[in-house]
């Protein structure tokens, strides 16, 4: 019997703020270790590995999102799936030959993507990173460890990144914030173990490889049960190529627009830490990562919602949208506001505790970021909203920002000599003049006719 998409309770919302804590609380449990234990130096090649694992997952180029819309549509009674717009659905009842297919489909794109990052790391990642290397004063041995680890541990979370998409298409919330925690927990045990045996780098890298392997041994025993393997074992297959070509061409539309993100939102750490000192890039590496915790708070509910935004679209429920809609733009100011003053005023108080060798930027450009993220994800969110109804007008705006952003980057940097504040500027110039206010306007106009 079907049991379509799970459904979104209080509960899944709870066990996302709770998934969301852990990795706050594994951070700032570890942080310390890090920034007090490694030289500023040593932080800031953290940093760009940080970068580099969300560039490698452009590699996916929107198809995990794509496959989760896809198969939410599927567990939502779909018995075809449309290359733009929902078809309606009627009975309800899952068609396993259409979701053989999909899955097919799914895990012959990512082992051809895990193919390509083995090969791009292994060559322009690794000529990169050892002209790096040339101004590092610490463990340079530790170092290329930790960089073997790290195209390790990109090219296994490819292959495997579709569990986390069937995941969230079945709508199972509460259970993938679940695995997201007892992840987490081995990732800051084994990392604190590792950084205790002198292992630096390594111990960090080495310790996201162990803890990414536990959470997709989790996924795959929760979402390939018994009954659902016996479900698809009794079908026929649907003709997984045709399905790819109907998934591609939106697909590669958010692919588009995830590389636009990136430019706008990431690449200064790349491209700084060519004009910078590595010192700099840390200060602006860390400040980054606690902003994506930030990021991560602050949407929650809206992250908890996604599974169900694709069902309101097949089932044309605009009341439904409406509601998540306003949950989710009140929980990210609220989150800003609230998260935002207690950073510039505790900030550099909680660092001088731990006794870092590394600090926040200064508390002027620390606000400026502050809004220009908070726009950021105000309008992502709002373009996750139009997404769900298979629609992406958004890719041509993201790549024209991300080039944008890039070139005033190199003019900010290169030119003007602007340092830090080059970095933080170029993405919020290019944001600001046009997606930071196109994609609310255009869901409230449809929801609300203003």
């Amino acid at each position: 019997m079907n049991k379509g998409i799970e459904d979104i309770s209080k509960g899944d919302v709870i066990w996302s703020y709770l998934a969301t804590f852990f990795l706050i609380g594994a951070g700032v449990i570890l942080l310390p270790f890090i920034l007090n234990k490694m030289s500023a130096e040593t932080v800031g090649i953290w940093n760009i590995f940080t970068v580099i694992i969300m560039l490698v997952n452009i590699l996916d180029f929107g198809f995990s999102p794509s496959f989760a819309r896809n198969v939410s549509y599927i567990f939502s009674g779909a018995k075809d799936l449309q290359k733009e717009g929902v078809r309606q659905v009627t009975d309800g009842e899952v068609d396993y030959g259409l979701l053989k297919g999909t899955l097919t489909a799914m895990r012959r794109f990512y082992r051809q993507i895990a193919i390509a990052c083995f090969i791009l790391l292994a060559t322009a990642g690794t000529i990169y990173f050892a002209y790096i290397l040339k101004h590092y004063t610490g463990d340079k041995t530790d170092a290329m460890v930790a960089w073997v680890l790290l195209i390790a541990i990109n090219c296994y979370n490819l292959y495997t990144l579709y569990y986390d998409a069937l995941l969230l298409g079945k709508g199972y919330v509460k259970r993938n914030q679940q695995i997201i925690i007892v992840a987490q927990g081995t990732y800051l045990l084994v990392a604190i173990g590792f950084i205790y045996a002198g292992m630096g780098l390594s111990a960090i890298v080495g310790a996201q490889l162990i803890a990414t392997v536990v959470r997709r041994i989790l996924a795959y025993k929760t979402f390939f049960t018994k009954e659902l393997k016996t479900n698809l074992e009794g079908v026929e297959e649907r003709n997984a190529k045709e399905i790819f070509g109907v998934i591609y061409p939106n697909a590669v539309k958010v692919g588009l627009t995830q590389l636009g993100a990136f430019a706008i939102t990431k690449s200064a750490v790349l491209i700084g830490s060519v004009y910078l000192s590595l010192g700099e890039v840390a200060c602006y590496g860390i400040t980054l990562q606690v902003m994506d915790v930030l990021t991560r708070c602050a949407t929650v509910p809206y992250r908890s919602f996604i599974p169900k935004l694709a069902q309101c679209r097949a089932e044309d429920d605009k009341e439904s949208l409406r509601r998540y809609y306003k949950i989710s733009a009140v929980s990210v100011l609220a989150t800003y506001i609230a998260c935002g003053l207690m950073w510039i005023y505790l900030g550099d108080w909680a660092l001088d505790l731990i006794k870092s060798k590394t600090s926040f930027v200064p508390v002027g450009m620390l606000t400026a970021m502050l809004v220009i993220h908070y726009l950021e994800d105000n309008h992502a969110m709002s373009a996750g909203f139009i997404m769900a109804d298979n629609k992406i007008p958004f890719f041509i705006p993201s790549l024209v920002s991300g080039g944008v952003t890039l070139v005033l980057l190199l003019v900010f940097l290169g030119w003007l000599h602007w340092g830090m504040w080059g970095l933080i500027m170029a993405g919020g110039i290019a944001q600001a003049a046009y997606q930071n206010w196109r994609w609310p306007s255009m869901v409230i106009k449809e929801l609300w006719g203003k």
